[in-house]
């Protein structure tokens, strides 16, 4: 970094931290120390970009503003799109064991569901969810386009369902 660097840098500082600092709280809902970071990252931004803060490109301020809400609402974003973790001290609960006897009467109720089907749309079913191949992979095994397949998927699970109610299978 160069002395001139350091002095812009130290200019800015000086100039627009205590302001951006409160803005970055009030973007981050008081996070001290997410505001802290925001503001270091913000001025990072100013120090990479120095064109930016030339005055007749606009207020250096507001560029600095509007970095700082940039970059809160980027991690926002990164934030919302994972997974949160779960911290505990508690074990897990033991999955249910599973009823073989139970597993069987439903397999036999869905197996005479299917039967009720025309032979069009069991077949498409077959291959969708009890193959597991995608659209087009059915598409290509039935000799069909792939929008027949997503037609036919989608009436078969509506026929599906009616007969199953038939059964007085509910839920």
């Amino acid at each position: 970094m160069s002395d001139h660097d350091a002095q812009l840098l130290r200019a800015l500082h000086d100039e627009h931290a205590e302001a951006l600092y409160a803005h970055a709280l009030r973007l981050v809902n008081g996070d001290r120390t997410r505001a802290e970071d925001l503001v270091q990252e913000t001025l990072l931004r100013a120090w990479r970009h120095p064109e930016s803060l030339d005055p007749r490109r606009g207020s250096v301020r507001a560029w600095l503003f509007t970095t700082a809400r940039n970059l809160a609402i980027d991690a926002w974003r990164r934030r919302s799109t994972r997974v949160g973790e779960v911290f505990t001290d508690d074990l897990p609960e033991q999955p249910e064991t599973i009823d073989e006897a139970e597993r069987a009467v439903e397999a036999w109720t869905i197996a005479e569901a299917l039967s009720r089907l025309s032979p069009t749309h069991r077949e498409v079913l077959v291959e969708c969810f009890y193959q597991g191949r995608s659209v087009s992979e059915a598409a290509a095994r039935l000799g069909v386009p792939p929008g027949t397949v997503k037609s036919r998927t989608h009436y078969a699970l509506r026929s599906l369902r009616l007969a199953l109610a038939e059964m007085g299978v509910t839920g």
